[in-house]
């Protein structure tokens, strides 16, 4: 008996569906249950368990708008505290030295109090066994408004040089 011919084509179909289906049980099926692995893994470490990777997504972006407004206040306030650091008295030179030769302990003393641009005052304390007197003289850009002392000259220079050691 020979196999009719209808019967050919029935039974390779028959056959290419059955490789098929092996071929789906053993290679693709593994690899989709894998790939549903790594989504769910995925959208847990973005969404967090059970939650939307898109959501979670949102979520960030609503936290980044708001520190980066907050940033703007905070550099906007830092730049107007720079702005007047440059005239507050922030800057201090201070000198101990004897005025007479009759006294002792360094209880004289010239206090430079400037700012960054080297404005301020500078206060001279002078003691002698009968009094103490004190004096003040304006600065300008590390210069005295008046004829200095050199200790009050030594009290401005200490800051002078403080702003350029840092």
């Amino acid at each position: 008996m020979t196999p009719e011919p209808l019967l050919m084509p029935s039974v390779a179909l028959a056959g290419a569906l059955i490789a098929l289906v092996l071929y789906h049980a053993l290679a693709v099926a593994p690899a989709l249950k894998r790939l549903r692995e790594l989504a769910a893994t995925h959208d847990d470490l973005l969404g967090g368990p059970g939650g939307a990777a898109s959501s979670r997504m949102a979520a960030l972006e609503a936290g980044l708008t708001s520190l980066s407004g907050r940033a703007e206040g905070i550099s906007d306030r830092v730049s107007e505290l720079e702005e007047r650091s440059r005239s507050d008295v922030s800057r201090v030179g201070f000198v101990r030295y004897d005025a007479f030769e009759d006294t002792g302990s360094d209880l004289s003393y010239a206090l430079a109090l400037l700012n960054r641009e080297g404005s301020g005052v500078v206060l001279s304390s002078l003691y002698s066994r009968t009094d103490t007197r004190t004096y003040g003289k304006a600065v300008e850009r590390f210069q005295p408004a008046a004829t200095a002392s050199e200790e009050e000259l030594k009290a401005i220079a200490l800051v002078r040089d403080s702003l350029k050691a840092q």
